[in-house]
């Protein structure tokens, strides 16, 4: 029989720890975590220690409590006591955080984040179970050396690739493109494939601002100008299928390229990569020609993670490009 691991649990709200209100439907969090009774199921696969940090819903998270998650892992991580990590979060922002994460710590042990589409009091909730298949994952070998991963329904994700495709679903968690890496059974954890390569940036401080925007038909140059007067520090724009926009938005690029804001492109589309084809006015090969960047795979909310850390790092354009070409 295998020896069980160290396993740090850091719980962080969201609906995985909250019940739902008979009487109004509502779901709220509750004066105590429903999973800090299960501790007894969770110490049939791993010794567990858990914390919880904040108890937020996720659309309170900010890059703050990312950051103060990353120092408290890095702490523990110093300590050599834990073998694997998990974190409990709401899911409206799971995947950011997971990619915050993600590209922050440097360390092969395992880390990974779940949470629930129904809260613990629910028929069919899937809290408890999405915990111990972490609990399961972040206790296996396999899993060292993958960077951060997503696990929910019995699947296994990066965090750089998943996203959350549907409102209220329980397979609501998926990877466009490229598919879960592995899938947690009853007797095994299995993985058939794994990331390539992996990236880590040393970021230390929040102190910039960036922005995100979705491309629509007819957009103009006026949300981008008031960016500028409003100081951000970058911008990411959802572009159009491979990376184009409406003509009308070019003097508002522009005018943000002049101010040295670097601006990155990425695809409305969640299957595909943004790239510069297009030579028309607008066109991804004018984009790109005045000085965009483009995101190669990332989706907006990721990008803009993403950018604001490699602002907290550099703010010279060829190396912003870089950074984002390490795709």
């Amino acid at each position: 029989m295998m020896k069980k691991k160290n396993i740090l649990i850091l719980h962080t709200g969201g609906t995985i720890s909250m019940h739902e209100d008979r009487e109004t439907g509502a779901v709220l969090p509750g004066h105590q975590n429903p999973l800090s009774a299960e501790i007894s199921i969770l110490n049939e696969y791993a010794h567990i220690t858990s914390e919880e940090p904040y108890y937020l819903p996720s659309p309170h998270i900010t890059p703050k409590e990312m950051y103060e998650l990353k120092k408290r892992i890095e702490t523990h991580l110093g300590s050599n006591k834990y073998d694997g990590f998990v974190i409990t979060h709401g899911t409206d922002t799971l995947e950011e955080t997971a990619y915050f994460l993600d590209i922050t710590i440097d360390t092969d042990l395992p880390i990974v984040v779940t949470g629930a589409m129904r809260s613990s009091n629910e028929i069919g909730s899937d809290g408890l179970y999405n915990l111990v298949s972490s609990v399961r994952v972040a206790s296996s070998d396999r899993a060292k050396g993958k960077g951060v991963l997503v696990v929910l329904n019995d699947e296994i994700h990066t965090a750089k690739n998943v996203t959350k495709t549907h409102a209220s679903n329980v397979s609501t968690f998926q990877s466009p493109q490229y598919g879960p890496i592995g899938i947690v059974t009853k007797r095994a954890v299995i993985f058939h494939h794994q990331p390539t390569e992996r990236e880590c940036y040393p970021f230390c401080h929040i102190s910039k601002q960036v922005g995100l925007i979705k491309a629509y038909a007819g957009m103009d140059s006026s949300l981008l100008e008031a960016m500028l007067k409003l100081q951000y520090d970058g911008v990411v724009i959802e572009a159009f299928g491979q990376g184009n926009l409406p003509p009308q938005a070019i003097k508002g690029i522009k005018k943000l390229l002049e101010a040295k804001i670097p601006i990155v492109l990425v695809s409305r589309c969640f299957n595909g990569i943004a790239q510069d084809i297009y030579g028309y006015d607008g066109g991804g090969k004018q984009l790109k020609e005045m000085g965009v960047i483009f995101s190669n795979g990332l989706n907006g909310q990721k990008a803009r993670l993403k950018l604001l850390i490699a602002l907290s790092i550099t703010e010279d354009p060829k190396k912003l490009e870089e950074i984002f070409h390490h795709e």
